[in-house]
């Protein structure tokens, strides 16, 4: 392999959204990740990166998951938008796996405060790298798909 340059890490995963602060109430208030920052853009380069024309600026906030991992979430302000649901067997569909702990209580607290839920119910891994941990998929506010998983302890 002829490979120029190289990976070194991990910086963030970006999430489109609907509406901001819908979807920082459901990420710090209801799954209690942390608020790092906030910012309106509405500087060239970022109509350069994305490409997207007519674009009159962004609303972005990032939140940082136990473990120092970071997603930015992205309000893009201006122009035409449509909704990206997909099934999680669609290509170019996507979701993120939060670790967690107490996933019933958590499950139950969400269900509770309206989050929909794609997963019946908590399904226990049987096979596999994650055998004998609990994992659920659910649906942020624009339905993107997170996974809740909780670890197990063998």
């Amino acid at each position: 392999m002829n490979v120029k340059g190289k990976v070194t890490g991990f910086i963030h995963s970006g999430i489109t959204v609907k509406d901001l602060e819908i979807s920082l109430d459901f990420y710090v208030n209801k799954l209690g990740l942390e608020l790092i920052s906030r910012q309106i853009s509405s500087n060239e380069y970022i109509s350069d990166i994305v490409e997207l024309v007519n674009l009159q600026e962004v609303k972005i906030a990032f939140i940082r998951i136990p473990g120092g991992n970071e997603i930015e979430l992205l309000e893009y302000v201006g122009m035409e938008r449509y909704p990206g649901n997909v099934r999680p067997c669609d290509y170019g569909s996507g979701h993120i796996c939060l670790k967690v702990e107490g996933i019933e209580e958590m499950y139950e607290y969400l269900k509770l405060s309206g989050v929909q839920f794609r997963s019946k119910k908590i399904v226990e891994i049987t096979l596999g790298a994650n055998k004998g941990s609990k994992a659920i998929y659910m649906y942020d506010p624009d339905g993107y798909i997170i996974e809740l998983m909780e670890k197990s302890t063998n």
